[in-house]
């Protein structure tokens, strides 16, 4: 067990925070969770700090009292974009102003590092060649915009403050009970029933979960990371053809997709006003981790196999989430 480090973590019942409170209470022998109000979904020997919403006008105090770490994944979800009252307004209120004002009162109150889980979607929605850390900051949606306005706020508290920013901007995060387009293309799998996903030549990098945590648990003392941004992927791309194979290979049953040129696909989606979905399925978009690995000395500890076939594990009560 690591040095005593008094860590607060947000969103701790979200599909990362719940793998990543387990993981910091085992390597730091205490954790502190912040709640909109009590949850029952996490374990008794957290200490649950109920805070409401995160908006802008958040009284954080409580929280932070004794707090040397805050790692905050909280955040209003993308997946939720397209949905009523999902405006930029909207995003901004929880993931940047909330942010922003918990950064706030975490360097008065002497937290010595922020760790910000933001997304690669502040780089942009595709590419050509690898985004990096250098790579320009392009985010289209209004969750990216939102979290990459955060970002450039944070960054000018830990200038003004001494606080220690990380950020850490993963791409499409899969694992057990994973939500969103990764737990909606299991569940067709295990269908199975035929999609015409057979002849898709992209390359997309993904962050199995348990990789991306033990990134976030890598950041949190390492002296190198402070101030430091983050892309952090597998380090094995796959095209979406290739992925929804692995899948149903993981699951034991065979993949029935028919080659369908991606031209025809992309124009139907166009027609039917789903041009965002095509793009997640047949854009490429990938990402340079090198940065993790050559500064912090960090490396993957599971393989896109292996973590899928933790997903097969959970059988089929996840998929009938």
């Amino acid at each position: 067990m690591k040095q005593m480090t008094n860590i607060l973590l947000t969103g701790a019942t979200g599909f990362v925070g719940q793998a990543l409170a387990g993981s910091l209470f085992n390597t730091y022998g205490s954790l502190a969770c912040a709640v909109r109000k009590y949850a029952k979904s996490l374990p008794s020997h957290y200490g649950q700090k109920a805070v409401g919403n995160i908006t802008v006008k958040t009284d954080w105090g409580d929280a932070l009292l004794g707090i040397n770490v805050v790692v905050h994944c909280a955040a209003k979800a993308h997946v939720l974009e397209k949905t009523a009252g999902s405006s930029l307004d909207e995003f901004r209120k929880t993931n940047t102003a909330g942010t922003l004002n918990l950064a706030n009162q975490a360097a008065k109150a002497g937290v010595k590092r922020f760790v910000f889980i933001s997304s690669i979607g502040v780089n942009g929605n595709n590419n050509t060649s690898s985004f990096s850390e250098k790579s320009s900051e392009m985010p289209q949606e209004a969750y990216a915009i939102s979290k990459y306005e955060a970002e450039q706020g944070l960054l000018a508290i830990a200038k003004k403050s001494g606080m220690e920013v990380v950020i850490v901007r993963p791409p499409l995060v899969y694992g057990p009970n994973a939500p969103g387009n990764f737990g909606s293309l299991v569940r067709w799998m295990n269908k199975f029933v035929p999609l015409p996903l057979g002849a898709i030549h992209n390359q997309r990098s993904l962050v199995a979960l348990n990789n991306l945590v033990s990134f976030i648990v890598h950041c949190i003392d390492h002296p190198k990371a402070a101030n430091e941004i983050f892309l952090i992927s597998d380090n094995e791309d796959v095209s979406t053809s290739e992925l929804l194979r692995k899948v149903a290979n993981a699951f034991g049953k065979k993949s029935w997709l028919i080659p369908v040129p991606v031209c025809l696909m992309t124009l139907a989606a166009k027609l039917i006003g789903k041009a965002d979905v095509a793009n997640r399925l047949f854009g490429s978009l990938q990402v340079d981790s090198s940065k993790a690995r050559d500064l912090l000395g960090w490396k993957p500890v599971i393989t896109m196999d292996e973590q899928l076939r933790k997903i097969a594990e959970g059988g089929e009560q996840q998929l009938l989430r």
